[in-house]
């Protein structure tokens, strides 16, 4: 090592610059505790002159990265010249300060640090917890056994505690003053003391304030300005006190000898009246406090009921009701259903109020009746009286049909206004035929044409009242001939309608016009010469009268006809060793029964034919005969079936393996008959020539085979032949071609440059199917360094320079290389001061002492 003395002299005649603006040291931890070690981190990569300083006063120096530790510090700190670090151990209280490291020539950083001792053992304690409101002050003090750096804050509850008003913080927010306290100020309080390291709160102290009586209230119940006597009336008083009060009820001023909350008057009487009050006393705040209420009772009306002495209240007669009333009473009101009552030229009052008069009772005087009575202290309504009008019947309506055909049943209604509702009774010619509303007949007959007849009868009124409905009744129905309706046979319908000025017919809903058809009606018979297909239909017949219009039920006329010339659906050709499914359908109604012939012969009775197992000697005619059973008529058609060789498998095969940009081919092996193939793609058909079918692709067909001349990446997809014969199409098992290709392009990643003293990966990658091997080199020497995609390697002075990654594709035997270029970084210190004149002046001094005292 050189001589400090020397190296002060250099420090002497060197410019100190002043420091780099925003760049500070970093502490591994700030503030820290008593006792533990702190690591200082320089800002600055390359430092390699300078010192660092505590409060002015230099720790060590540093001269070309190396250490100089003054004397006082040699025991207590560690300089790493690689990160130019100081360490200090086991810092105590004192080593609290700012530390500087000034460079020479380069820059100054700072920091303050702090050295703290951990907060331990936090107590609360006050004068007094039990305290009356307005008169106590309670001080709170919190203490704390060790610690540094205290910050102290109050807690009551989960809220904070602020200065202000009667409450006051005092020795650096360790006592809590809480002035003239309030009930308000009661709860649970803590303190809590944090400095840097961490904080602890202490266990909570529970302020009690006793307070009032105040804000005194008297309620009764129920609210009442005057009461009936007989009422039961509860008096309750409260106060906001703590504790609780004692309260003694008074009244007009003489004390009841009651205690308590309430005070229950019970079927009271006149007696009862008075000024009643309630006194408050808290024994703990030796206050009192009062409240009151003036209580009035009266006797009130007994009973009120509306009384009627008459029979039913019938529609057009006089009404008349009372209201008895026990009590003294001053008026009386009436009304209905809630509604007040007048005299008019209908309804009149006498007896001061006591009778209601209604000289012609009408419909709309009925409801619920009721009189209230009043007098000075009290009013009473009675319950109510139900008036009901009684009346009718008025004239019956009937509801029913005015003819009906036979066989149905007809529906009447009857109904009249009357109240209570009459009873009902039906008349046919006079005789009784039901005692009910709805009166509904058996299935009609001719005999039951007539008059019916509705009589309603009302037994409090004492009236009926009658009214009638006339009712024919005819045949009407559709009819047929009993044979079957064949198609280009004759056919006719008949409407049978009993009497009717006209007929007229509907088919399908629409109606029927003469002429439109193969068909005309002459009013009730409706003729088809011939019938067709299309009169198939729902038939109606509709007679019609001056007074009514009748239709009939739909009749369904179903035309039979065919079979028409059967279709025979199934395969012209098919390969032998197979089967053949035939199917015949013919238009027919009913459905036709079907035959089957082969080469003359009779081989099924369905519509559909499976042929057995297929040989070249069962090729021939297929004939197939429809029968209808009912139009007794048959119809035959027939189809010549031929049955060849079958073909054998069909299979792609490859002779070479598909490289990129060499030539390939495909061949469809077939084993058997066949007339032509064709290629496919991808599920779409090949359309090929001997030229270029599609750009970017050059192939070609010839004698089963595809050439790629050459085949490239466009080509990959899947590829099948198709063998065509007779019989039809048959495919190839799906060929999936995928080309080799690569490598096309190497890369390396990694780091071109890292610290040492670490591991370093380099990753080599190539495009390319299949996947490559790849081999490293260094420094182009020709043996292979490692094989495999990463190579690792120490980041040291040794293992800088070329790394070269050869990829070599194992089946298109391509190889490329790629180099990549690795070097170690350098490490950089810097020296720093905390000024220029000052650090170079003291270190002046410091040298012209004993050097061997100052530096070890």
């Amino acid at each position: 090592m050189e001589s400090p003395l020397l190296f002060a002299l250099i420090l002497c005649t060197t410019t100190i610059a002043t420091a780099a603006p925003g760049q500070q040291i970093e502490a591994s931890e700030n503030p820290l505790p008593v006792g533990s070690n702190v690591t200082l981190f320089s800002p600055q990569d390359n430092f390699t002159t300078g010192a660092w300083i505590f409060n002015n006063n230099i720790i060590l120096l540093i001269f070309n990265g190396n250490p100089l530790i003054f004397k006082a510090w040699i025991n207590r700190i560690t300089f790493n010249s690689t990160l130019s670090s100081l360490t200090i151990n086991s810092v105590q209280l004192e080593d609290s300060g700012l530390y500087t490291l000034q460079g020479v020539n380069s820059f100054s950083s700072q920091l303050e640090l702090s050295v703290q001792v951990p907060i331990a053992n936090v107590t609360l304690r006050a004068n007094a917890t039990n305290l009356v409101e307005f008169n106590d002050t309670a001080v709170l003090t919190c203490s704390v056994l060790n610690g540094t750096s205290l910050s102290y804050v109050w807690l009551k509850g989960s809220s904070v505690v602020t200065a202000g008003g009667g409450v006051q913080l005092s020795d650096g927010g360790a006592t809590l003053t809480l002035s003239g306290v309030t009930h308000y100020e009661e709860g649970s309080y803590r303190c809590n003391v944090s400095n840097g390291l961490n904080h602890e709160s202490s266990l909570p102290v529970y302020l009690n304030v006793s307070y009032g009586p105040s804000n005194t209230t008297i309620v009764l119940m129920p609210m009442r300005s005057t009461y009936i006597t007989g009422s039961n009336i509860t008096l309750s008083c409260s106060a906001e006190s703590s504790p609780p009060a004692i309260i003694q009820w008074m009244v007009d001023g003489v004390d009841r000898n009651h205690f308590g909350s309430q005070l229950q008057l019970e079927r009271v009487t006149e007696s009862n009246s008075g000024n009643y009050q309630c006194v408050f006393h808290n024994t703990v705040t030796s206050r009192f406090s009062s409240n009151g209420a003036m209580i009035r009772i009266l006797e009130p009306i007994a009973a009120v009921v509306v009384n009627y002495t008459g029979g039913p209240v019938i529609l057009h007669e006089q009404l008349s009701l009372r209201c008895e009333v026990n009590g003294s009473v001053d008026r009386i009101q009436w009304y209905r259903d809630h509604q007040h009552i007048t005299a008019d030229n209908t309804t009149s009052f006498v007896m001061n109020n006591k009778t209601l008069i209604i000289s012609h009772v009408q419909l709309s005087d009925d409801g619920n009746y009721q009189c209230v009575a009043f007098n000075s202290v009290s009013n009473m309504t009675s319950s109510p009286y139900i008036v009901e009008i009684y009346y009718g019947p008025q004239m019956p309506t009937i509801m029913g049909p005015r003819a009906a055909k036979t066989g149905d049943n007809a529906t009447f209604s009857c109904h009249a206004l009357s109240n209570p509702s009459g009873s009902y009774s039906w008349f046919f010619n006079n005789s009784q035929v039901s005692n009910m509303s709805d009166y509904v007949t058996p299935p009609l007959n001719k005999n039951m044409s007539g008059k019916y007849t509705c009589m309603v009868f009302n037994n409090i009124t004492g009236k009926n009242s009658t009214a009638y409905r006339m009712l024919t009744v005819f045949d009407l129905q559709v009819e047929s001939p009993m044979h079957p309706a064949i198609e280009d046979h004759f056919y006719k319908l008949t409407c049978k309608s009993g009497p009717a000025e006209k007929v007229y017919w509907k088919k399908d809903g629409q109606p029927l016009r003469e002429g439109t058809t193969d068909s005309y009606f002459d009013n009730k018979t409706l003729t088809f010469n011939p019938l067709k297909q299309n009169d198939t239909g729902l038939y109606e017949c509709i007679a019609v009268n001056p007074l009514w219009n009748m239709t009939s039920l739909p009749y369904m006329l179903l035309v039979n006809f065919g079979p028409e010339t059967p279709m025979i659906d199934g395969p012209d050709f098919a390969e032998t060793g197979q089967y053949a499914v035939f199917t015949c359908s013919a238009m027919s109604m009913p459905t036709s029964q079907f035959s089957w012939w082969f080469n003359g012969s009779y081989v099924a009775n369905s519509s559909v034919f499976t042929t057995d197992i297929l040989s070249l000697n069962m090729s021939g005619d297929i004939t197939c005969m429809a029968y209808n059973d009912v139009t007794g008529k048959n119809a035959t058609t027939s189809k010549l079936f031929t049955v060849i060789e079958a073909k054998g498998s069909v299979m792609i095969r490859n002779n070479t393996v598909p490289i990129n940009n060499d030539n390939f081919t495909l061949t469809c092996d077939i084993t058997g008959p066949y007339d032509s193939i064709f290629w496919m793609k991808d599920n779409m058909y090949f359309n090929m020539t001997d030229s270029i079918a599609e750009p970017y692709m050059s192939y070609k067909f010839e004698n089963n085979t595809l050439h790629f001349t050459p085949v490239t990446l466009s080509n990959e997809g899947t590829y099948q032949c198709v063998a065509i014969n007779l019989a039809g199409e048959h495919k190839s098992p799906n060929y999936m071609l995928l080309v080799n290709y690569g490598p096309l392009s190497v890369n390396i990643s990694g780091p071109d440059s890292t610290p040492g003293d670490s591991y370093v990966s380099l990753t080599c990658s190539a495009d390319s199917r299949p996947d490559c091997d790849f081999h490293w080199f260094f420094n182009q020497s020709s043996a292979a360094l490692k094989n495999g995609s990463v190579i690792t390697f120490l980041a040291a002075k040794e293992n800088e320079g070329e790394y070269t990654c050869k990829a070599t594709n194992p089946v298109t035997n391509i190889s490329m290389y790629q180099t990549k270029e690795y070097t170690v970084a350098a490490h950089a210190s810097a020296l720093h001061f905390p000024s220029q004149g000052g650090l170079m002046m003291m270190m002046m001094g410091l040298f012209a002492l004993s050097v061997p005292v100052l530096f070890h």
